[in-house]
């Protein structure tokens, strides 16, 4: 029985954390909790 590398291992462990923030930030910026965003430059117009 062949054992996985430790390597690929860490490897995907990175790849699933990164794609799972990404994720998060996609849904975050237009799905339903984007209704709640405010736009900074809106705030402070001269």
């Amino acid at each position: 029985m062949e054992t996985t590398s430790p390597a690929i291992s860490v490897a995907l462990t990175v790849l699933v954390v990164l794609l799972a923030l990404t994720g998060f930030g996609i849904y975050t910026a237009f799905g339903p909790p984007s209704k709640q965003l405010t736009d900074p430059f809106d705030d402070h117009e001269d």
